[in-house]
């Protein structure tokens, strides 16, 4: 299988054009590490943003970094750590939970909309990319945003192009607005909670004033006893007043223990990364649904198969893992979700992500918007072929 491996834009639309002339499917890749998510790829040829390296502009006064898309996020976030900022949305390292190898790369955190625990405050991925660069299917070079936020007149590919998994173009290029790293982190602990009082607790303290950062559960037996985390950051003087303001107001679900620096680093690592299901066998699930919702997804699909699980985003997104035979639990997920979220099979063998549908299956509407996109983008078909849904 050819590999290509571009140095620059042009030469990357030269292949491209090229391969759409020989009708040629490729794979997009990164740093490789997020290759297991998706339906297995139908290509022919790996076309690879390794290549494409390098910071291209940082201005820490306005609060920009853009690199290119194969540049080294641990690259991205070093330099960003210099100048005391970060990327606000946490993005999380699949390589324990998918058991791959390589670098994760700032592209492919783009192209796949990748977020972590701090979404609930900074937003996703998508909502701190402000600028890409990308070739399409055709062979030609586009640009969408720039260095700055402004309102948007037509279509916003920028937007698009975050969470299109590499099936619209090939990035070559984006840009993301950044934030200040906080001064000081805490994170209050309460224990022994359930599932349904642990959502409970999360969402009040979510619905406070207190700027709540990270909020996640982990019920009993996922890694130790039942722990329901509450992270907030900033100013020392105000991280004091928060804290016990937050003591107050959640003294009924019992009296938080208190935890920072690398310990609690390591806790939220954990379930920034789903450390709690890395190196085993099982499917894995991520679920999107409303927070109160999880605690009964979670108990009707494990009353029809075995299944463990755990909760971030005060729990809007659920964890699961489920024994990978059959269909890997599709049916009871898809099931117990209904059409009040979305569920993705995030690591299962490739016979199973075969056979089921990997990411949510859309509605028809939805379908014929997305199958035109691709079809604008990509009119040959090149890009990851069928790696989000059958055919597309």
């Amino acid at each position: 299988m050819s590999i290509y491996q571009p140095r620059s834009e042009a030469e990357a639309a030269t292949l491209i054009g090229e391969a759409a002339a020989r009708r040629e499917r490729l794979r997009l890749v990164g740093g490789g590490t997020r290759a297991g998510i998706g339906r297995p790829a139908q290509d022919e040829a790996t076309l690879s943003a390794a290549g494409l390296t390098g910071i291209t502009l940082y201005e820490p006064a306005e609060l920009v970094v853009a690199a290119r898309a194969g540049t080294p996020l641990a690259e991205v976030e070093a330099r960003l750590a210099e100048g005391g900022q970060m990327l606000p949305f946490e993005p999380m390292d699949h390589r324990a939970l998918l058991g791959s190898t390589g670098e994760p790369t700032i592209g492919a955190i783009a192209a796949g909309n990748i977020s972590g625990p701090r979404r609930i405050a900074g937003g996703a991925a998508r909502d701190s990319l402000i600028g890409v660069r990308f070739v399409n299917g055709r062979g030609e070079a586009v640009k969408s945003g720039g260095r700055v936020m402004k309102n948007v007149t037509g279509l916003d590919l920028v937007k698009l192009m975050a969470g299109s998994w590499g099936t619209l173009g090939f990035l070559t290029e984006v840009t993301f607005k950044v934030l200040p790293v906080p001064e000081r982190t805490v994170t209050l602990v309460l224990s022994g909670l359930d599932d349904a009082r642990a959502v409970a607790a999360m969402s009040l303290a979510l619905g406070s004033p207190f700027e709540i950062t990270g909020a996640a559960h982990l019920p009993e037996g996922i890694d130790g006893p039942a722990r329901t985390l509450l992270r907030i950051e900033g100013f020392s003087a105000s991280i004091d007043y928060r804290r016990g303001e937050l003591t107050r107001l959640l003294r009924r679900f019992g009296t938080p223990d208190t935890i920072e620096g690398e310990p609690a680093g390591t806790r939220w690592r954990s379930v920034r990364d789903v450390l709690p299901f890395a190196g085993g066998g099982e499917a894995v699930w991520r679920l999107s649904t409303a927070p109160g919702r999880g605690p009964a997804v979670a108990a009707a699909i494990a009353a029809a198969r075995p299944a463990r699980w755990f909760y971030d985003w005060g729990g809007g997104l659920v964890w699961l893992a489920t024994p990978a035979a059959g269909d890997a639990g599709a049916e009871a997920v898809r099931a117990a979700l209904g059409s009040g979220g979305h569920a993705t099979l995030v690591r299962a063998p490739d016979s199973v992500r075969a056979a089921v549908p990997v990411f949510q299956p859309l509605p028809e509407p939805l379908m014929r918007i997305t199958t035109g996109l691709k079809a604008a983008h990509d009119p040959a078909g090149l890009f990851n072929p069928g790696r989000m849904y059958a055919g597309i």
